[in-house]
């Protein structure tokens, strides 16, 4: 790590270290959280750690700065937890292992957590120093944003004084984003029924596509897992009585699933029904996905015989029927910006327990009237199977503002030091913007943050270099006055 140690940077290195030795999956965040707390507490900055675990620092200006106008400083503290199969790490009680591969940080056998940690890296470096000039700061450091936003729906920013926001939960240098996709989770639920079946068991594992953020990355029409272990199934029972034993896959709603687990069961006149029906299925999957997840790949193994306790044949054929029916991924393009996806949704988790088959969605769009039409839609499937459904983590749209000062002096920045405009732009992703600009009126805000890879998977990766000029670059827009 001796490069970390010699960058310009070293201070954000060394606290992006500090935070990987504590564990800070979402749901999992108050050794993290009491961690800035207790930061705060040391240096005897005034803080506020709130009942969810959301904290907010603030450190006064810097002498020649009293006059101008506070800058909050935003982010979120929590990760998506995500391990190999074969990684051994209990990432609620153990801290990640971090390893550099040439400009790239990762984390071995797991996600990295750049997404967000670099930002709460980045505020803490700020707080901490006693060279970089700077307005008052408020830094806003939000719990599980990956799950809801949930923090950024409690937090009180009453303590908070500024207008201007600049949130740190961007994966891509060079663009500035000002507004945003709204979004909500939708749980659905379809009752199982059980009954045992002599016959032979197979274990059928989909698995080798690439996944990645379901905001991010959906426009990409990668595979995932879950929708096609549906398509599978439903192919199968149109050529034989397959029953559905288990069926497992994906880590996170918001996270492309790359691997989906199932064990079926068919009786044994009918075994070599259900193997060339697997078969004839990855062939073709491969050839549809040869460019866009060329990885792709369905192992099948097993053929135990005996008596097993599978889903009975009405209920099998609802969860086949349902699961090939469900609408996934891109709907609908924006009009108004070309490239943008405008509506789209991701069948993140797929669990089969005693009581349900659970179906997790993340919906998402920037036209609130599409996203209500997206989860009336799965309502609507849902109950046509006999299912039910929840929803929850219902957040608004950040609307670009075309009146923004602090946009237009990021911009001059940055002009000044590269010699060239940045890309200003809007996501599909969602951001705590938009929460946050409900609570804080006429809120101008512009979210940036460094060059990281393939997050919400285990092979996360973040820029060395990147980090380390846009520190330079934030350190610049701090000390520019006006």
């Amino acid at each position: 790590m001796e490069r970390l140690n010699q960058s310009d940077a070293k201070e954000v290195f060394r606290f992006f270290g500090e935070i990987c030795r504590i564990p800070h999956g979402s749901g999992n965040v108050e050794a993290i959280s009491d961690y800035l707390a207790a930061f705060a507490r040391e240096r005897k900055l005034e803080y506020v750690q709130d009942d969810v675990k959301n904290v907010i620092i603030v450190r006064e200006a810097t002498p020649g700065y009293e006059a101008e106008e506070p800058l909050i400083l935003q982010g979120h503290m929590d990760m998506v937890a995500v391990k190999k199969p074969d990684c051994p790490k209990d990432m609620r009680t153990e801290g990640l292992d971090v390893a550099i591969d040439g400009d790239w940080l990762y984390a071995e056998g797991t996600s990295l957590g750049g997404d967000d940690g670099i930002a709460v890296a980045y505020m803490l470096a700020i707080l901490d120093s006693d060279s970089i000039a700077h307005p008052r700061i408020e830094a806003i450091f939000t719990v599980d944003e990956e799950t809801g936003m949930d923090g950024a729906r409690a937090i009180d920013p009453g303590i908070c004084r500024g207008k201007r926001m600049l949130n740190l939960d961007s994966d891509e240098e060079g663009i500035f984003l000002t507004g945003c996709a709204g979004g909500a989770r939708l749980y659905g639920q379809l009752p199982a029924e059980y009954e045992k079946l002599d016959g032979c068991l197979y274990h059928v594992s989909l698995e080798g596509l690439l996944g990645g953020h379901s905001g991010g990355e959906i426009h990409k029409e990668r595979g995932n897992s879950n929708c096609l272990a549906g398509r599978l199934l439903y192919a199968c029972r149109k050529t034989a009585d397959v029953r559905v034993a288990s069926m497992e896959g994906g880590l996170a709603d918001n996270a492309i699933p790359r691997c989906t687990r199932m064990s079926l069961v068919v009786r044994k006149e009918e075994a070599e029904r259900l193997e060339q029906a697997v078969h004839v299925f990855t062939a073709q999957v491969k050839r549809e996905l040869a460019v866009k997840d060329p990885g792709f790949s369905v192992v099948i193994s097993g053929q135990e015989e005996g008596s097993f306790e599978v889903l009975t044949g009405e209920s099998s054929q609802r969860a086949a029927e349902l699961l090939c029916a469900l609408p996934n991924g891109v709907q609908a393009m924006s009009g108004d910006i070309p490239g943008l996806v405008q509506t789209s949704l991701n069948l993140g988790i797929m669990k089969l327990s005693a009581e349900c088959l659970q179906l997790d969605f993340s919906v998402r769009s920037s036209v609130g009237s599409e996203k209500e039409m997206l989860l009336d839609k799965l309502a609507a499937l849902f109950a046509l199977a006999g299912g039910s459904y929840e929803i929850s983590g219902d957040y608004p749209a950040w609307e670009y503002k075309a009146d923004s000062l602090l946009r237009e002096k990021m911009v001059a920045v940055y002009q000044e030091m590269y010699q060239k405009m940045p890309r200003v732009e809007a996501i599909h992703a969602g951001l705590e913007c938009g929460i946050l600009s409900g609570k804080i009126p006429e809120l101008d805000c512009v979210s940036i943050g460094p060059d990281m890879k393939d997050i919400h998977t285990t092979e996360e990766k973040l820029s060395i270099s990147s980090v380390e000029r846009v520190w330079k670059y934030v350190c610049a827009v701090l000390a520019r006055k006006g």
